[in-house]
């Protein structure tokens, strides 16, 4: 390959712990920063992260300090980033204190926001910028420069900009933020401003901010790329004020699949980062966020399955490979044999056509119920199913359970044998005891008698995070010189799956005794 046809690297500068930090309630401790700082810079494989504003508080400024003595170690220094303010001597000092050697430089990028919030004539703004530029290099401290709102100067005040972007040119900056400071692009304001800016100052080093209030950040980073920018900006998860920043992995695979760019960042360690900021932040991540979401390689409808199955049909450059994940086929009503056959295959398991027949049957009564069923059900499923007796002898009808705090446990159960019905009605110490004294009269008209309990245990799935099964095993206390033996029920709710593993106990104890 020759150089020409080699892809052009795009440079990715993370601000998940700077601006991602003014997201509304989100604080990291110094420690978290840290954390964060490793998995970025060595594990998700940015190129820059920017770490802290100066001046804002200790805590703050402890954090800069362990992540630059880290960094200083482990030879990231200069990949080390905070962001200063035109003050003189005050922001490059705290900044050195810190350990730091890079400061992201706060400018104005349009004449309105200069007049209107520093109150000052573009001159004296100037004036203020040079000053700190010259102290900074004084300090050995490498800066780059903000233009805040840039993106609405660079359309009402061109002559602003251009007067701006000069005087940083005679500075010799390292790099030039251009900031959708209020998330107010399209992509083709994007493409033309940034072409502007690189066909008017093809010498400087143009890197674009953007914040995602019309939700087209990623698209604006695809934009100013292909305009000629050298460097986009994110944040994990899209922290950052108001609507956030643009996605790091958003961005990123949007680079890779969309332009001829190329970027450092390690696609497949991006959920985990993704998780590792979900928890510090607490911020949670939507279930159908693109890439790190967790319902976005999952497949509903059973006709997916069906297709993926045959030839693949709907994969698609976006592969859950890419970033670590697996493709997964949910279960629920829209669910059809290929969606079953699919997790079985995962899971190793094989069920004859009748088996898995009871298992979409019973994946659907679920799914009628609006339970979502995850893949992680399935093992409790199928064990309900198959351990399910194929002509049950003897049937819980109905029952009603009341259960309050200034009242007594009642139960009323209603048994049907062969056609004939029995219904009883007590008290217990519980619900479920309240359940069961019940059933014993109720089914004393038959001739039945209820083993003792010995053992209750109830359980969610294994990994699983679904509201949607909990499954109830039983001990029974066997007769003199009988083995304990255990009945199964699953259920979305906990009394009817112990009412099921119960019933399955009545038609073995009816079976035994050949009633």
């Amino acid at each position: 390959m020759s150089a020409a046809d080699t892809p052009r690297t795009i440079e990715v500068m993370d601000t998940t712990l700077r601006d991602g930090e003014q997201t509304p309630e989100v604080s990291y401790t110094p420690e978290e920063k840290l954390q964060l700082a490793r998995a970025l810079l060595t594990d998700a494989g940015v190129d820059r992260i920017e770490i802290a504003g100066t001046r804002v508080s200790e805590g703050e400024r402890e954090a800069a300090r362990r992540i630059c003595r880290w960094a200083r170690r482990a030879g990231h220094l200069r990949r080390i980033e905070m962001l200063g303010y035109c003050d003189g001597s005050k922001s490059v000092d705290w900044l050195h204190e810190t350990g730091g050697r890079v400061m992201n430089l706060l400018a104005k990028g349009s004449e309105e926001h200069c007049r209107g919030q520093l109150r000052m004539a573009p001159e004296q703004h100037h004036k203020k910028v040079a000053e700190t530029l010259v102290y900074a290099r004084k300090r050995r401290v490498r800066t780059n420069v903000y233009l805040e709102d840039w993106s609405r100067g660079v359309v009402e005040s061109p002559e602003y900009v251009f007067a701006m972007l000069r005087e940083l040119s005679a500075h010799r900056v390292d790099r030039v933020y251009l900031a959708d400071t209020l998330g107010i692009q399209a992509p083709r304001d994007v493409s033309r401003g940034v072409e502007l800016m690189v066909t008017s100052f093809p010498d400087i080093h143009f890197e674009y901010h953007c914040h995602n209030d019309y939700g087209l950040s990623a698209a604006n980073v695809l934009a100013a790329v292909q305009a000629g920018c050298q460097g986009v900006h994110t944040s994990v998860n899209g922290l950052g004020e108001r609507a956030g920043n643009a996605r790091l992995s958003e961005a990123v695979a949007a680079l890779h699949d969309h332009s001829s760019f190329r970027t450092g960042v390690n696609e497949s360690r991006l959920v985990s980062v993704s998780r590792l900021v979900e928890i510090f932040s607490g911020k949670e991540v939507a279930a159908n966020t693109p890439i790190v979401g967790r319902d976005v390689f999952t497949q509903t409808a059973g006709i997916h399955a069906d297709g993926d199955a045959k030839a693949d049909l709907y994969e698609s450059e976006l592969s859950p490979a890419r970033f670590g994940r697996q493709r997964r086929y949910a279960l629920g009503k829209l669910s059809g044999k290929a969606s079953i056959d699919q997790n079985l295959a995962q899971l190793g398991i094989e069920l004859g056509d009748h088996e898995r027949d009871l298992v979409l049957q019973r994946i659907v009564e679920l799914g009628d119920k609006k339970k979502r069923v995850v893949p992680e059900d399935l093992r409790f499923i199928i064990a309900d199913v198959l351990k399910t007796p194929p002509d049950q002898m003897l049937r819980v009808e109905s029952y009603e359970v009341s259960v309050g705090s200034d009242t007594l446990p009642k139960a009323t159960v209603r048994v049907a044998y062969r056609g004939d019905e029995s219904e009883a009605s007590s008290g217990g110490d519980g619900g479920y005891d309240a359940f069961m004294n019940a059933l014993k009269k109720a089914v004393k008209r038959f001739g039945l008698e209820v083993p003792r309990l010995q053992d209750f245990r109830v359980r969610i799935p294994p990994g699983g995070r679904t509201s949607a099964l909990v499954e109830t095993v039983i001990t029974w206390r066997g007769e003199a010189g009988e083995d304990a033996w255990s009945t199964l029920g699953v259920d979305s709710d906990q009394l009817a799956a112990a009412v099921i593993a119960t019933e399955k106990m009545l038609n073995a104890v009816a079976a035994r005794r050949g009633l």
